[in-house]
């Protein structure tokens, strides 16, 4: 594929979810409760096809992935991991610090109420996925690293076969099924009120938060073009796609097909780093949703309760934060979700303060999850500098 016709399939990609997020506002701004039924039976059976594909992606991609990396294989999951774990941390800590700087001075509503009920999806088609996603990413790695150990020649061609098939299914069916997804996902958005009646909600926390992002996002990608010594830019140039696919799904799994081919599109970034950190970073880096659950946490402190958390128990809040955020599952809400536990044992939040995060949490999710996903560019940048500076893993670009 000649790199203008990569330009043109990227900005075709593009133009597809805003068309789709767009449609999908109108809809739902429009449709009646018999119309709003057919919708969220029709993403009902659209997320449940790209959601199945998911796992079998996963292994798809980092099981090859690890045995052309051979005797780099368990330095790179181990950088991986760490750089996700630091990246959660840091990103908490700089929400912290402005959590303290400006939530004194914010006047933020507290009024959630007044939505309307989605109707009930009125035709299910359940396609549950083979196994979890962190199932699928401990077999990927199990699987990758028995095959090195083994040396089997037959079964690691097996694992290369399964990947093209997997791409197929990537570029045949998920993708083109992914704007009339988030066409449903805005929908329902709009239908209920979430774009109208939340918004002075919505753009006050949300304004700070996406700014917290983009500030994140700098450092992440600065500290990747030191690390490889290489133009942070010609990665973060293709990821456009994958952000707005992650703004309509809220989801870093669904986003996995779109994020693997924006930074396959990258110069700088060999195929073996793409298709081992990016699958990874999906399922265990989500800086973005971190950060701003942080700041809402403490939004809300200072909202119910009249005081921000204490110095030291952000502190221990973080550190716990960063080892939940690993093991969140890369679903729509799936970090507020794993870290309940410590919002409640922690920062000693009750179910009214609960229930406010959940609600102010969900109405952002899409742009967390579209951090999180860009930010995997700059943790493959990073390994590409460690492991493969001077061309060491032999891999050949990667080609759309």
């Amino acid at each position: 594929m000649s790199h203008n016709s990569k330009r043109k399939s990227e900005f075709g990609l593009i133009f597809q979810l805003l068309i789709g997020i767009a449609a999908g506002v109108v809809i739902g701004l429009v449709c009646n409760e018999a119309a709003m039924e057919v919708i969220a039976s029709i993403k009902h059976v659209l997320g449940q096809i790209i959601f199945y594909t998911v796992p079998l992606v996963i292994i798809a991609f980092i099981a090859p992935a690890i045995t052309r990396l051979g005797q780099n294989a368990s330095k790179m999951l181990a950088a991986g991991v760490s750089f996700a774990y630091l990246s959660a941390v840091g990103a908490a800590t700089m929400a912290a610090i402005a959590g303290y700087m400006i939530i004194p001075h914010l006047s933020i509503a507290t009024q959630m109420e007044g939505l309307k009920e989605i109707p009930e999806v009125m035709f299910q088609l359940n396609i549950p996925p083979i196994m979890p996603v962190m199932t699928a990413l401990f077999t990927a790695i199990l699987l990758g690293v028995a095959t090195l150990w083994s040396n089997a020649k037959t079964f690691e061609k097996i694992l290369g076969e399964f990947e093209g098939i997997m791409m197929n299914v990537v570029t045949k069916v998920v993708i083109p099924v992914l704007p009339f997804f988030i066409a449903t996902t805005f929908a329902g958005l709009a239908y209920e009120g979430s774009l109208t009646k939340q918004l002075p909600v919505f753009l006050q926390v949300i304004g700070i938060v996406l700014l917290g992002h983009i500030i994140w996002l700098t450092v992440l990608y600065t500290i990747g073009g030191l690390i490889s010594g290489r133009n942070p830019i010609e990665v973060i140039r293709h990821y456009p796609p994958a952000y707005l696919t992650a703004v309509g799904t809220m989801s870093s799994a669904a986003t996995l097909p779109v994020a693997l081919e924006c930074a396959s599109k990258s110069s700088v970034l060999s195929r073996n780093t793409v298709e081992f950190m990016v699958p990874l970073g999906a399922t265990i880096h989500l800086c973005g949703s971190v950060l701003t659950e942080t700041f809402f946490a403490m939004t809300i402190s200072q909202m119910l309760y009249g005081h921000l958390p204490e110095l030291h128990t952000m502190i221990l809040f973080i550190a716990l934060f960063g080892i939940f955020a690993i093991g969140a599952p890369g679903v729509p809400g799936g970090t507020v979700m794993a870290s309940l536990g410590i919002v409640v044992s922690v920062l000693g939040f009750d179910p009214a303060g609960v229930a406010l995060l959940l609600a102010i949490f969900a109405l952002q999710d899409s742009f967390g999850t579209a951090c999180n996903v860009t930010g995997d560019g700059a943790l493959a940048l990073m390994l590409e500098g460690i492991f493969n500076r001077n061309g060491e893993l032999q891999a050949e670009k990667v080609s759309a």
